[in-house]
This record gives structure tokens, C-alpha cells and sequence, in this order.
């Protein structure tokens, strides 16, 4: 349901949004996409948003990729957890669907700069 929230959310700001079903499928689908953020669920199966960060953060073909950590869990280990791993933000639930896009789109600047 939330995955659903956010790709609504998204698509409505003008943002291509692909979406992944678990932590394993997201690795995957962001290797075949041209992709410049994601965000991810901490709480995922097979692959969970703390690994799948950290893979993104140590393959050098996805380093570069603009990394949204989303959980219902906010005490200070798990943001500095994130923080250790490398990610942009750290968004905790519930969350406004305003905020998660401001996030997104000041990202996706980021990243278009970066990448010019």
C-alpha cells in the first residue's frame, strides 16, 4: 500500500517511477533502469533496505544513485545507521507524502547536477 502511495505521489509530480516488490528485486530493477534515486522500505523481504543500501553504496555502477530510507523505526541507531551506510535521507513513518517528494525532487536535482 505505501508502494502505492509513493508511485501515485510521484507520478502525479512528473516523476518515471519503477517499482520493485522486494529488496533482491529493486537491486535488479535499478541496474536495468536509468536511475537517479530510490527510495526503500528498511522493512523488505529476501533483501532488506539496509543491505540493498549498502549494496547500492559499494557497486561502483550504483554509488552515484541518490538512496531514500523509509521506516517506521526513528531512534538515533537507525539514523545513524543509514548515515554510516551512505544514505541521502531518512524518512520515518508516518510520513508526508509532501515531504517524501520535496526529498525526491531535491535529489533528482542533485544527481542532474552531478551527472552534468
Amino acid at each position: 500500500m505505501i508502494r502505492q502511495l509513493i508511485t501515485v505521489n510521484l507520478e502525479l509530480e512528473g516523476f518515471d517511477v519503477v517499482t520493485a516488490f522486494d529488496g533482491q528485486d529493486a537491486l535488479d530493477k535499478v541496474k536495468a533502469a536509468d536511475v537517479s534515486v530510490v527510495t526503500l522500505d528498511v522493512m523488505m523481504p529476501r533483501v532488506d533496505g539496509w543491505e540493498a543500501a549498502a549494496r547500492l553504496r559499494s557497486d561502483p555502477d550504483t554509488a552515484h544513485i541518490k538512496v531514500v530510507l523509509l521506516s517506521a523505526r526513528a531512534q538515533e541507531a537507525d539514523l545513524q545507521r543509514g548515515e554510516k551506510i551512505g544514505v541521502d535521507a531518512y524518512l520515518t513513518k508516518p510520513f508526508d507524502p509532501d515531504e517524501l517528494i520535496d526529498i525526491v525532487r531535491r535529489l533528482a536535482a542533485e544527481a542532474a547536477d552531478e551527472s552534468a
